[in-house]
């Protein structure tokens, strides 16, 4: 890993460690702490893309997958009230959906580079944070993926209840799922922001 890569490296871990800590926060009935900072990175995997090419973001998002896969590890073996901080079925729905989407934002974003500045990011972004969302869920909660591993216990997850509160009955891992993706959409937005901002000061130093 060269060193013009280290800083993207670095903020990845940082985020990826601080999201695996916060999601063991609620924040109201229907999210936790850490879908306020996972979403970032998106903007890190998309800024080095924009200033360094697409084999830099790549690099970047292996190392934020390893550091995800230690975490979850790490997670399995911390036994809270209810079992485990981390299943089995988490630690893999997280790993698959953090490298999948994070690659699909990197072959977007460098698709549609040489467009207005905003279209690559926000794009790549919101397909690859929608790819997250439905990866993460259905194998961390489904019941139709339960051959993920069979003795993790989800039956909480299924329990039919009114979307986001109001809508129609639905599992309650939907609502999870529907309220993190609405979290994402709206952070891939307010990242932009920063996107041109970090962008423009990298590439005049």
């Amino acid at each position: 890993m060269t060193r013009t890569y280290l800083p993207g490296v670095l903020a990845m871990a940082l985020i990826v460690v601080a999201s695996n800590i916060l999601v063991q926060f609620l924040y109201g009935d229907w999210l936790t702490w850490g879908a306020f900072t996972y979403p970032f990175a998106f903007l890190v995997t998309d800024v080095m893309n924009r200033v360094y090419g697409a084999s830099a973001a790549r690099r970047v998002v292996l190392a934020g997958f390893v550091v995800g896969i230690i975490c979850s590890l790490i997670g399995t073996q911390i036994i809270g009230e209810f079992g485990p901080l981390v299943t089995v079925r988490i630690a893999i729905g997280s790993g698959l959906a953090f490298l999948v989407a994070q690659l699909l934002d990197v072959g977007i974003f460098a698709a549609l580079r040489g467009g207005a500045w905003w279209r690559a990011p926000l794009v790549s972004t919101l397909l690859g944070s929608t790819v997250d969302t439905a990866l993460f869920f259905s194998v961390a909660f489904s019941d139709a993926l339960v051959f993920v591993h069979t003795a993790t216990d989800v039956s909480w997850a299924a329990e039919a209840v009114p979307l986001l509160g109001s809508g129609p009955a639905a599992p309650l891992w939907v609502s999870l799922a529907v309220a993190d993706w609405a979290v994402k959409l709206s952070l891939a937005l307010i990242a932009l922001v920063p996107f041109r901002l970090i962008t423009a000061r990298l590439r005049s130093a």
